[in-house]
This record gives structure tokens, C-alpha cells and sequence, in this order.
């Protein structure tokens, strides 16, 4: 029979589907250690579809969670989707298409792409962030944040459109430009709602290590928080009206502060400039508001400022020094003002250089009228520090700023709260009301969700606003507090709100009085294995870790962290071709002139060809569909793992994919076969513990490919007999289950056993088997291989000994020499040292 993978494929997805043979539940005779929660970071459901890099994560938990079903586990391994987002608003807009219908239309889209590689997620648990009995429970969340304090509305500077006369998220923010139109974006002030996940700074800083993650995003995470210790200084103003705060990490080098530098948005811009620099000033900071902040705090742009005209008082020694503003300096960092010590900071040296500033030398170690000096060295030219090193002149400055009250010890964060509101449309209302009698006030709990209204244009206002305050009949409602007349809130969460929480709302979807039930905690959390890009390294793994103690403190979870442990796949690459320049060619406008030669098609120019990320436009895309159609679910699969380590990057090879595909073919082939009940031969025994145990053991470490490479070994040697012996190939069904499920559902019918394989026991092996009966010893002489010899595998270190020193190629190597020690590795070899 040829392997029809069309029909086996569909036939047992509808199976599974059909009899919910992976559906989770709560066993309480099930102990806490025989459970495991495995999940996936949710997608984005665009109207792109999938391609073959989405699914890698996707097979690796599908292989690992149906490997532990067949291990005894209970597992819960569900599927939804992160659906509210930018791209389905903004195709509304250009379309006329209800952002729900396009979403919606994309999720079945996701879903059948999904349910075709045979994954087996409990889809009756299936979340879409979108739904209103989900943003329900969002709204739920919020509330709680604002009633802890922890939610606040403040004015502060946001990504503005002129073209669009809309805000944008950063997001929506390329190179500086509007995504939408290509438009140069400007920043202005807006009121937005921030919550204060700074409170929980040094929590999140902590708890990290309490989590088996990789260091690489554990490094990325204590970056992001940037936790430093330094102290607060304060610079009077030198017409005695305020003062300038700055934070500092070296306040011992305050003897070398010779000016000061502040955001352009700083609130003391205004007061202490000059009529004279007035004009400068305002001409500068308009500038600087069409710059993004990554573009300001470029370390290696033009250094640009302007002189306010104000002076403020070096506190240390009463120096008059002169105030400028600077794009490179952020509001949103520290105070939004810097002390700057020109000869110990290579950007501050640059500004002064370029301006015509002091530089003063109070580190000893390098010629400052060159560069910097970074290094540390004793103080210098700094009264009551001079002779003192970095430690100890710290500790002194401290001492000395408290004792005159113009400073303390600080400690500080680069982490800043999370402005959480958004000027748009498509995304989760925030529930609360403006009320003139009352101020703000939150929407009853029992009055969620409060479900986006149904719009006929999502069209910006043009006042920076959400779409949302145009619809006078929404925005205008009565105050839950006095009943009189209210606003609603007008902005809407951001994307990253749902994804915050929606690996517990999988453990209790159609709960409809809580956001999760207590007991479907207890019994599942924390996620054991979270599998996903590295790209959400940061921002959603932080904020998910910050919601996820808010919860924690308000006793509805039963951890501080949660997620346990993390892995991030490698991405999926595929081939494009480069210029000289290295910019990139489309794949449809190349032509290949011979073996790996190519040129492009229109100018004839050289091309090299090289690995690249998967995109549109370039039109290297690896459609899975056109895979599974041509290939099958279960080549997909197992190529996908096989390509190399999960973790590591790899370019999409169709000629790879082909060759797991024949090996596939090849197995249909051996058990096409006569199946007989005779003893195999001992050797095939042995290839089939071995294979058993192999399997085992890479599947428990997420080490795939290797698995894979060990059930070739056992295919290739059976194929090699004249039968197929059943009690060789019912095991290695069950091995290769997990891996291509279909393929192995029918073959464990064909062998005469009812439905279904993916819940049968995991088959067993016997350690005595696995061990090879004789192995291969290196004899070497001064570590140069002379002889090899077949030794018993359980051989002693004593017998191995012996038997190289006895060895008639090795006697007479080392005959009349002076045995100086015999190194012995178990198993490996045996290295004679002589001299």
C-alpha cells in the first residue's frame, strides 16, 4: 500500500477531534508532580496566515506534551489568540471592514492551519483576547490595579501623526516615521493612564533567579529594570528661585561637573531661560519633538544643545556652571537632567569639545584633552576626596551631600512605569468614568464587561484622542457614584493587556463569576514550560510577570512567578539574495545563472545568495499549506525538529524536508511487510532499546533532532531483515507517536489494536540491553592512537589496563622505556605515557 498521508492525516484529526482524546481534566488522585502545564506564547492572528517558522514551537510542545500523556501525566497544553492589535484596526480603516470581522476571519484561518498539523490542544479551552467575556475579565484586572493605586492618569509625551492627526503606539513607529503613512512622527503631550510597575521594580529584579529561563533573557529582563545605587543632588538655581535634582551614580566626581544638561521637555526649561536664548531654546525643543527617543539617545549622532541662559551652583564647591538643553538627555530617564563631568564621560567630553566647555580632570589615569578617562583612578583636584579611590570616595561624597542636606543616597531604576493607554479603536475599553462632582471613578464590577461599542468609521479624530470620544452616545453616561452626568474613558488598553494574563484564563475559560477559579490554580499553576520567540524577551514576559503579582498579592494565584521555565526556539529562516550594497532582492527577481551563481534580473548585477528572515517582501515565505498538501503533517513535523538543536537558528532546506519525507515512506514501506511473531535477532533487540531509551531521554530534554536521528538507526537496521517483527515495531510505533502522530495512529491499527496510540503507555527498555555487548578501545602511546582492541562493555579499569599493556602492538612500542602512568577512560581509550 503506497503511504497516503492526505486521508491518514485527515482521518485521525478527526478522530481526536471527534472523541476530544486530548482534552484535560482535573484529576485530584493526579499528585502535583504527574501534571505539567506546557504552553505556547498565543499568535497574533493576521490575515497572512501562518508560515513554516510559526509551527516549530508548536511541534516541539505537541511532541513533548504527548510524550508525557504517554508517561502518565496529566497535561493541560491549550491554543487561543492574541486578537485585539494594530494591523486589524488599521486594515478597518482602510477598508470599511469592522476590525471584528477581519479578526474573526484571520482566527479561522489560524485555527484550520493549526488543527492541520495535528497539535493536540484542548481547543474547548480556547481564549481570543477580543471576546467580551474575556476582556471582561481584563477590565477586571484594571480595576483592581487602580483600586491598589497602582493605575494612574498623567500627562506625558506621545508618538504624534500630523498626517494622520492621530497618537500612534510605539509600535506603529518605524525609523522615526508613521507606519500608516510614512509621515515624520512628532511627540506631544497627551493624558494617559500609566500603571506604576515600578512599585514592583525591585521584585522583579529579585524574583528572576527564582526561574529557570535562559541567562540571555534573564540578563535582558535585569537591563531593562536597571537597578543602579548612587545618590540624588541637588544644584541651586543661581537666582535662588529652585533647584535642579540630578541623580548620579559617580556623585565623587561632582568636583568635575562644569555644566548641566536637561531634556528639552523638562518643566524648568521655560522658567530658567533667558529672553535673550528664549527663541533658540523654543526653536531646539521643536526640533527635538520630531526625533523618536531611540534617534536622541543614539550614542553615535552629532552631539546637538542649546544654552538656556540660566546658571545653576555646583553644590561641592559653589561654581557657577551654565545650563543647556540636549535632545540625547530623556524626560522619562532619572530626573530628566544630568550633572555632566566632561573628562570622565566620552559623550559629555564630545558636547564640550563641540560647545566649548570646561574640562576638568578629578580621576587620575588618562590625558583628558584627548578623550575621556572611564577607568577609575584617585581623585584629583577634588578638596577632600583627593587620594581617595572610587569606594571610599563615594561613600565620603554620600556622607558629605547628607550632612549639608544638598543630597542622599539613591537607588534607582532605568525601568519607568508602563504608559498603558491607547488613542484607538481596537482594544479593551478601559472601565472607568470622568465625573465633575466625583473625579474618576471605576465602572461597577457587575456592570462588565464594558463592550466596545459598534462603530460605523474608526477614523481618527484629529485631536489625538480615541475614535471613541466621537461617539457622543457611548462617551456620555451617568457616574456610578451620585448619578449625575459622566464621561467615559475614552482611551483603550494596549495589545500587551491580554496577553498578560491568558495562560489563566485557559486553566477556567466559561468561568462566568471569577477570573479563574481557585482550585484550577492550585491544581495546575505555574505554566511548567513556556515555549516562544525571543523577541518577547522583555516587555511581554515583564509584564506578565508584574500583573501576575499584583495577583499574587491579592491572593487569587498561588504563585509569585509564572511562568517556570521558558525556552525560546530558533527562528526559521529562509534564503534571499544581497547586493554589494547589502540590500536585499526580492527571491522573483533573481535569476540563477548557474550552480550557486545568481544575478538580478533587470541590471544583471551579482547577487550573493544568503540566509535571511522569512518576509513578504522579499517573497521567501514558506507557505505550510503547500507542505502539508505536497508532503504531509507528519514530514512537516518531524523535519521541523530535525533541521537542528530547538534553540539554534536554521535555514528551511525542501531538499531536507524530502529526506524525512523518505524515511516516513521507508517505514510505511518496512511495515508493508510481512508481520511475524518470531523472535527478532538479538541485535534488532538490542537497536530497539537502545532507540526506546534515546528517544526517551531527548524528548525529556527537548532534544528532537537527535531523538529523530535514532529512529532512523532503527528503521535502516530492520529494513535490513526480510520481516517486520511485531515485537519490534509495536514499540517503536509508540516511540514515533509523539513525533508523527498520524502516521503512527495507523500503523498501530494496522498492527490489530484499537484506538487510540497517543494513550497508550510509553513503551519500556531494559538498561541491560541498551549497553552495546562489546566496545571499542583506543590504545594509545603518548597520546598518539597505536592500537585498537574489542573489549567487553562492563570491562573493569584493572582488565583494561591490563589488556593495553599487554597488547603485542603496544609491548613493543614501549619496550625498554620508562612507563611513567597509564590513563584510563572508562569505555574510550587507554593512554601509556612513556619516556
Amino acid at each position: 500500500m503506497d503511504y497516503d498521508f492526505r486521508s491518514i492525516e485527515s482521518k485521525w484529526q478527526a478522530y481526536w477531534e471527534e472523541n476530544k482524546t486530548f482534552k484535560a481534566e482535573e484529576d485530584p488522585a493526579i499528585p502535583r508532580d504527574k501534571r505539567r502545564y506546557v504552553l505556547d506564547m498565543f499568535p497574533y492572528p493576521s490575515g497572512a496566515g501562518l508560515h513554516v517558522g510559526h509551527p516549530e514551537g508548536y511541534t516541539a510542545t505537541d511532541i513533548y506534551c504527548r510524550f508525557l500523556r504517554m508517561k502518565g501525566y496529566a497535561v493541560l497544553h491549550p491554543m487561543g489568540f492574541d486578537s485585539f492589535g494594530l494591523p486589524a484596526e488599521n486594515y478597518a480603516i482602510k477598508t470599511g471592514t469592522h476590525p471584528v470581522v477581519t479578526t474573526e476571519r484571520n482566527i479561522e484561518r489560524f485555527r484550520e492551519q493549526i488543527k492541520s498539523l495535528g497539535f493536540s490542544y484542548d481547543w474547548d479551552r480556547e481564549v481570543s483576547t477580543h471576546k467580551s467575556d474575556y476582556y471582561r475579565w481584563t477590565q477586571w484586572i484594571f480595576l483592581k490595579l487602580f483600586e491598589k493605586g497602582l493605575a494612574y492618569e498623567a500627562e506625558t509625551p506621545i508618538n504624534w501623526c500630523p498626517s494622520c492627526q492621530t497618537g500612534l503606539a510605539n509600535e506603529e513607529v518605524k525609523e522615526g516615521r508613521c507606519e500608516r503613512c510614512g509621515a515624520q512622527v512628532e511627540r506631544r503631550n497627551l493624558r494617559q493612564w500609566i500603571l506604576r510597575i515600578t512599585a514592583y521594580a525591585e521584585r522583579l529584579l529579585q524574583d528572576i533567579d527564582k526561574v529557570e529561563w535562559p541567562e540571555a533573557i534573564k540578563a535582558m529582563q535585569r537591563n531593562w529594570i536597571g537597578k543602579s545605587t548612587g545618590a540624588n543632588v541637588s544644584f541651586p538655581l543661581e537666582d535662588g528661585k529652585g533647584e535642579l535634582v540630578v541623580y548620579t551614580t559617580r556623585p565623587d566626581t561632582l568636583f568635575g561637573a562644569t555644566y548641566m544638561v536637561l531634556a528639552p521637555e523638562h518643566p524648568l526649561v521655560a522658567e530658567i531661560t533667558t529672553e535673550e536664548h528664549r527663541g533658540a531654546v523654543e526653536d531646539y525643543i521643536r526640533q527635538a519633538s520630531l526625533k523618536s527617543d531611540l534617534e536622541r539617545t543614539e550614542l553615535s549622532k552629532d552631539k546637538t544643545g542649546v544654552f538656556t541662559g540660566g546658571y545653576a551652583i555646583n553644590p561641592v564647591n559653589g561654581k557657577k556652571i551654565p545650563v543647556w538643553i540636549s535632545d540625547y538627555i530623556l524626560i522619562s530617564y532619572g530626573t530628566g537632567a544630568i550633572m555632566a563631568v566632561p573628562a570622565h564621560d566620552q559623550r559629555d567630553w564630545e558636547f564640550a569639545v563641540k560647545f566649548d566647555l570646561p574640562i576638568v580632570e578629578v580621576l587620575q589615569g588618562g590625558d583628558v584633552s584627548v578623550e575621556a578617562y572611564t577607568g577609575d583612578g584617585l581623585h584629583v583636584n577634588s578638596d577632600f576626596l583627593d587620594g581617595m579611590g572610587k569606594e571610599e570616595a563615594i561613600s565620603s561624597m554620600i556622607s558629605w551631600l547628607e550632612d549639608k542636606g544638598r543630597g542622599e543616597k539613591t537607588t534607582n531604576y532605568k525601568l519607568r512605569d508602563w504608559v498603558f493607554s491607547r488613542q484607538r479603536y481596537w482594544g479593551e475599553p478601559i472601565p472607568l468614568v470622568h465625573c465633575e462632582k466625583c473625579g474618576v471613578v471605576p465602572v461597577p464590577e457587575d456592570q462588565l464587561p464594558l463592550v466596545l461599542p459598534e462603530v460605523e468609521s474608526y477614523a481618527p479624530t484629529g485631536t489625538g484622542e480615541s475614535p471613541l470620544a466621537a461617539i457622543d452616545s457611548w462617551v456620555n453616561t451617568t457616574c456610578p457614584c451620585c448619578g449625575g452626568p459622566a464621561k467615559r474613558e475614552t482611551n483603550t488598553m494596549p495589545q500587551w493587556a491580554g496577553s498578560c494574563w491568558y495562560y489563566l484564563r485557559y486553566l477556567d475559560p466559561d468561568n462566568e463569576s471569577e477570573f479563574v477559579g481557585r482550585d484550577k490554580v492550585d491544581y495546575w499553576m505555574p505554566v511548567d514550560l513556556y515555549v516562544g520567540g525571543a523577541e518577547h524577551a522583555v516587555l511581554h514576559l515583564l509584564y506578565a510577570r508584574f500583573w501576575h503579582k499584583v495577583l499574587f498579592d491579592l491572593g487569587v494565584v498561588n504563585t509569585d512567578e509564572p511562568f517556570q521555565r521558558l525556552v525560546n526556539q530558533g527562528m526559521i529562516t529562509s534564503f534571499a539574495y544581497q547586493r554589494k550594497d547589502k540590500s536585499l532582492v526580492p527571491t522573483d527577481e533573481v535569476e540563477e545563472t548557474g550552480p550557486d551563481t545568481f544575478v538580478e534580473k533587470d541590471t544583471g548585477e551579482p547577487l550573493e545568495r544568503v540566509v535571511a528572515k522569512m518576509s513578504k517582501s522579499l517573497k521567501n515565505v514558506i507557505n505550510p499549506d503547500d507542505i502539508i498538501e505536497n508532503y504531509g503533517a507528519d514530514s512537516m513535523r518531524m523535519y521541523e525538529m530535525f533541521m537542528g538543536p530547538l534553540q539554534m537558528s536554521k535555514p528551511w532546506s525542501t531538499q531536507g524536508l524530502i529526506g524525512v519525507h523518505r524515511f516516513l515512506d521507508r517505514l510505511w514501506r518496512l511495515m508493508d511487510r510481512p508481520l511475524v511473531d518470531d523472535e527478532p535477532p538479538v541485535e534488532l533487540t538490542r537497536v530497539l532499546h537502545q532507540t526506546i531509551a534515546k528517544v526517551s531521554s531527548d524528548t525529556d530534554s527537548l532534544n528532537f533532532n537527535t531523538a529523530i536521528a535514532q529512529m532512523m538507526v532503527f528503521v535502516n537496521e530492520c529494513f535490513k531483515a526480510e520481516a517486520a517483527y511485531r515485537s519490534l515495531m509495536e514499540p517503536f510505533v509508540l516511540c514515533l507517536c509523539p513525533y508523527a502522530p498520524h502516521m503512527a495512529e495507523e500503523l498501530w491499527e494496522r498492527l490489530g489494536h484499537k484506538p487510540c496510540a497517543s494513550l497508550q503507555p510509553w513503551p519500556s527498555y531494559d538498561p541491560e540491553l541498551v549497553k552495546e555487548p562489546e566496545i571499542t578501545v583506543a590504545i594509545q602511546v603518548n597520546g598518539k592512537v597505536r592500537e585498537k582492541i574489542q573489549v567487553s562493555s562492563d570491562v573493569s579499569e584493572d582488565e583494561l589496563r591490563k589488556a593495553a599493556m599487554e597488547h603485542p602492538g603496544i609491548v613493543g612500542r614501549i619496550e625498554g622505556k620508562s612507563v611513567v602512568k597509564v590513563i584510563v577512560v572508562p569505555g574510550r581509550l587507554v593512554n601509556v605515557v612513556v619516556k
